[in-house]
């Protein structure tokens, strides 16, 4: 199952500018380095000490020559916050198998003027060939630079949107182009979450005995 991403604990009094304060960490990190490749940011707290989970596709952005780039982002960080922090770099090795990274791909040809259709068709056959099974882009806006916006969908495979048993990766991302804003969407079907119960079988319940074998009477 997905974990949360801040995980942290704090009194009714701080929650708020600790919440705040996990905000400014994102959104700091993902504008000086919105070409690194980050689908998520997890950030975990102890006291004044907090460690910073970056997961990236190009950590090699992040990290710079000899580690003097993410040395620099720390103190950066730490004359954000006024916090002790540490950074700890996480490599993403299929970057079509994550949602956000194909949303905000898909975002910068957009702003490239490059053609929607085209742009959807390519991602689609991309994600597709990383082993996924299935994905789901949807844009919307002055798509094409028409007066009016309207909305395109593109679905390759499956997407069941109605069940929690399948792992269902969401991504979001926001083009700006001369014509105005358009909004992708993409969701990447990744397959079912791995339910393994404590006990005999897979898919026995927890307090339920293994059922018996019927007795047979031979003739």
């Amino acid at each position: 199952m997905e974990d949360w991403r801040s995980r942290w604990y704090a009194s009714k009094q701080e929650f708020g500018n600790l919440l705040i304060e996990d905000q400014k960490i994102r959104q700091y990190i993902k504008k000086k380095y919105q070409y690194a490749g980050i689908p998520k940011i997890e950030i975990e707290r102890t006291r004044d000490h907090v460690v910073v989970h970056l997961h990236t596709a190009r950590p090699g952005i992040i990290i710079g020559k000899k580690g003097q780039e993410v040395d620099r982002l720390k103190d950066d960080l730490e004359e954000l916050t006024g916090r002790r922090m540490e950074l700890k770099i996480i490599e993403v090795n299929s970057p079509y198998r994550s949602a956000q990274l194909v949303a905000e791909e898909i975002a910068q040809q957009l702003a490239k003027r490059g053609s929607f259709r085209r742009v959807m068709k390519r991602a689609l056959d991309q994600v597709m060939e990383s082993g996924v099974h299935g994905v789901k882009i949807q844009l919307a806006g002055r798509l094409g630079g028409a007066e009016m916006s309207r909305t395109e969908k593109a679905i390759r495979g499956s997407i069941p949107l109605s069940t929690l048993r399948r792992h269902i990766d969401y991504g979001f991302a926001l083009s700006r182009t001369p014509q105005g804003a358009i909004g992708v969407k993409v969701w990447i079907d990744l397959g079912e979450y791995e339910d393994k119960e404590p006990g005999d079988g897979a898919h026995a319940q927890k307090g339920q005995a293994p059922k018996k074998p019927k007795k047979t009477h031979k003739r």
